[in-house]
């Protein structure tokens, strides 16, 4: 078992709080998080102050009603909201390690500081995993190689496409009838630059979420320059792909002027047409579609145009730390643990509140990469 090595400081409450703090300001989608309906990741910690193992997010949809005017009657002409909820299961979630005493006592703070690093940089893995699976759960069969090529899920995985269609794009728009996942896939060919996330590409499913959605998907309003954004979190091999179109290298020359203290916007981002093009690591290990494109030869990868409540990120428990003795008090250990959930906020389409359940901020792309990996 591996030992670490060790510093000082406050009391375990108020370590712990700094901690909870570092861990939001500095994970990969701090810019992306908060508490309101205007956030592409609505943060809720109801359960905090209330025991319960699941909350529920109302999903808000944008008003599309003409104004009552002069002297008309405004009762009875009310514009439904249409509201639905999406509801989200929390659960404990926890790692530690090992810290050995050497010639001095630990005090419980210098004992959590000895595993701070490593334990922050895994909770935040473990927030930025979740936040990436859940981009690309289709009804709950994951966004992996195996689940989709998988037979057995061929008719959930069509279902899925049925319920979305408005709003799940293939480069190109090579395929249009949005019945068969596969069958779309299939049509995506390596060497047809056009179907590659490219600038066009991303027009075109930004005019999905704004136009043919139904409802409609809502941007993002920035607190800092007033504007609308959508925010793309694209897998590396499609970023790498973009960065290769010459209308999105011209386009940035303009962007550091717009975008100068946007706390959407990182060192490192794209922006063409309003969207914000981040590059989402973690989609490379867990969402690279081997084979499943054009002849069984083509690497498919995805790309999601987020607008606002497109992830819920539920705690019941903010994450806590714990110290434990072993072998006679000679070793020590470090626990971090939290009770949280992260889903994509999906809404009933159906009769029901949760039938036909559509994707509510996400507009899920498809798209050949230029190489297997």
């Amino acid at each position: 078992m591996a030992n670490t090595i060790v510093s000082t400081g406050l009391t375990v409450e108020q370590w712990d709080d700094g901690y909870f703090t570092e861990y939001l300001t500095e994970n990969r989608y701090a810019g992306e998080m908060g508490t309101s309906e205007n956030n592409i990741i609505q943060v809720k910690e109801n359960l905090t102050k209330k025991k319960g193992d699941r909350i529920n997010f109302a999903l808000v949809n944008a008003l599309s009603q003409a104004a009552v005017t002069g002297r008309s009657t405004m009762e009875g002409n009310e514009e439904d909201m249409a509201s639905r909820s999406f509801e989200l299961a929390v659960d404990k979630r926890r790692n530690a390690v090992r810290v050995a005493e050497i010639d001095e006592q630990f005090s419980a703070i210098s004992l959590r500081e000895a595993g701070k690093f490593v334990l922050k940089e895994w909770s935040m893995k473990d927030t930025e995993r979740l936040i990436t699976k859940a981009l690309g759960d289709m009804n709950g069969i994951p966004m992996t190689a195996a689940a989709v090529g998988l037979g057995g899920n061929q008719t959930a995985l069509d279902a899925w496409l049925v319920d979305n269609g408005d709003r799940v794009f293939f480069g190109n728009s090579v395929y249009t009838a949005n019945t068969d996942l596969s069958a779309g896939l299939l049509l995506l060919t390596a060497a047809t630059a056009a179907q590659r996330l490219t600038a066009a590409n991303i027009s075109s499913m930004k005019m999905k979420a704004m136009t043919y959605a139904n409802p409609k998907i809502r941007p993002v309003r920035s607190e800092t320059n007033g504007r609308h954004y959508f925010t793309l979190y694209a897998h590396p091999l499609a970023f790498r792909d973009l960065k290769q179109d010459t209308t999105i290298t011209a386009a940035q020359r303009e962007v550091s002027v717009e975008m100068e203290n946007n706390r959407l916007f990182k060192g490192g981002d794209l922006l063409w047409d309003g969207v914000i093009i981040k590059e989402a690591h973690d989609l490379y290990e867990y969402s690279t579609l081997t084979g499943l494109g054009a002849a069984g030869t083509t690497t498919v990868v995805p790309a999601f145009l987020c607008g606002a409540q497109a992830i819920g990120t539920a705690y019941a428990r903010r994450w806590r730390s714990k110290t434990e003795e072993f072998d006679y008090g000679d070793k020590h250990g470090v626990e971090i643990s939290a009770i949280y959930g992260i889903g994509k906020m999906v809404f009933g389409s159906g009769v029901g509140d949760r039938d036909d359940l559509k994707d509510h901020g996400v507009v899920t792309g498809f798209f050949a990469s230029s190489t297997a990996a």
